[in-house]
Parts: structure tokens; sequence; C-alpha cells
């Protein structure tokens, strides 16, 4: 069974990799101004769960973002499966990441409190 630091590294590699797919390969619009934030891969390296953010998105763009990202699985999978060699490539699996989110309005209740 692979290590938990293998399944890390992995995750790390996925993630640089899907980035550089989105940017220069993808025609897609949706996928302009999205940043994948994290990728965990499980320890039998099955499954990849993508955690994707973007600047200033509200609900409906984030479920548009999410509903291409899952129309295009297979050509991303098949993209990063060719520059990452592995005998069987995990199905990847695409979450909307909150922690930006959060951070944000964190740093806002901090600024109002600073002012007053």
């Amino acid at each position: 069974m692979p290590t938990s630091a293998r399944a890390l590294r992995l995750g790390e590699r996925i993630r640089t990799e899907l980035a550089d797919i989105l940017l220069r390969e993808s025609s897609d619009p949706r996928f302009g101004m999205i940043t994948v934030t994290e990728v965990r891969v499980d320890r039998e390296f099955s499954t990849a769960n993508v955690f994707v953010s973007a600047v200033d998105c509200d609900m409906a763009r984030q479920a548009e973002i999410l509903q291409g990202l899952e129309g295009a699985k297979g050509f991303l999978r098949s993209a990063l499966a060719a520059r990452i060699a592995l005998r069987t490539f995990p199905a990847l699996r695409f979450h909307w990441d909150v922690i930006p989110d959060r951070a944000e309005h964190i740093e806002n209740l901090i600024d109002k409190l600073k002012g007053t």
C-alpha cells in the first residue's frame, strides 16, 4: 500500500499539472480565473479530490465552474495521465474550496474591528 507521504506528493503534482492544463490547454472561458487550491489523493490512489476557488465568485458562478469541470473531467484526467506516469490514474472529484472565502470574511471583520 502506498504511503501517505507519497499520496501528498502525488496530490501536489496533480495540483500543479492541473493548474497548468487549465491555464494553457483549456479553451473553456469558465476556467479563466480559477485557482486549484489543493488536491487530496486517497491512499489507494483511486480518487483525487480537487479543490478550486475563484476571486469574487457568487454561488451561481461557483456552480457553473463546477459543472464545467465535471463536463471536462475526462479530458482533464487523460491530459493528467499523459503528464504523470501511473499504472491507473485516480478519478477526479471537484469541490469548491470555501477557505479563501472564509479567510476574506474574517479579514473584513478584523478590519471593521480595527476601524472602531
